[in-house]
């Protein structure tokens, strides 16, 4: 048995008018294959050219241990030389990601390769975008954005599966309380259901993105990313419409990662256990 997954509607190019009524008022995912066409990222964004611009920047890296009292929200588990780490990704010998690194702004000269696409109707955050990278194999867990964001995501380099889930599924997802996560122990790509039975109702979307694809997705969407080849993506978002989703971006913005950091150390592992137990408690009793 696999997860009930459809596969994201595609589009070569889209106008403002159907971008926004088939896809951002319903609020539906969609990869459009060639926004960025007449960017020069397109063209000229691999790892080569990322190891030629930044291959002398420290960087941040993530691996696929299981969220501990260890580090807070979003704290790195270690750090190398962007080169270094590029390296270990081409002989596919490392689980290591790059994880909201913002490389534009240590390397201004790749805010030359991109623009944002305001003619499809969003209206985007003008902060620097993100970027990520993995190498074949690395998987980054299920959860969602912590401003409940509408994002584009590019990719570059390579290919990546994406598994999303519209939160209208988190019931059925094992959310872990005070975070922003399923539970780790879940492997989207091969579920056991046995373990995770309330999975068999969840009811999401898949797609394989290639160098140059964008993906919407919509607020607050569950996404798991595979790198299927090594390679690596780039986020721009937008603020989400509504009084109630920005509400709740405040929640976890400004409160809701403090508290779990202070719990985290006060304490310490009984509260990233008692998390995971509550999360496997409430969804099998909601889904009983």
């Amino acid at each position: 048995m696999k997860l009930d997954l459809e596969q994201i509607p595609r589009v070569k190019t889209i106008t403002k008018e159907e971008f926004l009524k088939k896809y951002v008022v319903p609020q539906k995912p969609v990869v459009i294959e060639r926004l960025i066409v007449d960017w020069p990222a397109y063209e000229k964004w691999d790892l080569s050219y990322i190891n030629d611009i930044a291959g002398d920047k420290t960087v941040p890296l993530y691996d696929d241990r299981p969220i501990s009292s260890e580090h807070k929200f979003n704290e790195a588990h270690t750090s190398m030389r962007m080169s270094e780490y590029l390296n270990l990704l081409e002989k596919g010998s490392t689980n290591y990601r790059i994880f909201l690194y913002n490389l534009l702004k240590e390397a201004p000269q790749l805010q030359k390769d991109f623009r944002y696409p305001v003619e499809i109707g969003l209206k985007f955050m003008k902060k620097l975008p993100f970027l990520f990278f993995g190498s074949s194999g690395s998987k980054v867990f299920m959860h969602y954005d912590i401003d409940l964001a509408n994002i584009l995501h590019f990719h570059f380099h390579g290919e990546k599966q994406c598994i999303l889930f519209p939160p209208s599924e988190t019931k059925y997802l094992y959310k872990v309380p005070h975070s922003l996560l399923s539970h780790q122990g879940i492997d989207y790509t091969n579920p056991d259901f046995e373990k995770w039975p309330a999975l068999k109702h969840a009811k999401g979307y898949i797609a394989n993105l290639k160098h140059g694809e964008t993906l919407y997705m919509p607020e607050g969407y569950w996404h798991q990313m595979t790198y299927l080849t090594p390679g690596f993506s780039m986020s721009i978002r937008s603020a989400p419409q509504g009084i109630i989703q920005f509400s709740k971006a405040c929640y976890n913005v400004f409160f809701m990662r403090y508290l779990d950091n202070f719990m985290r150390k006060t304490r310490g592992e009984k509260w990233i256990n008692y998390k995971n137990n509550e999360a496997i408690r409430k969804t099998n009793k909601r889904n009983a």
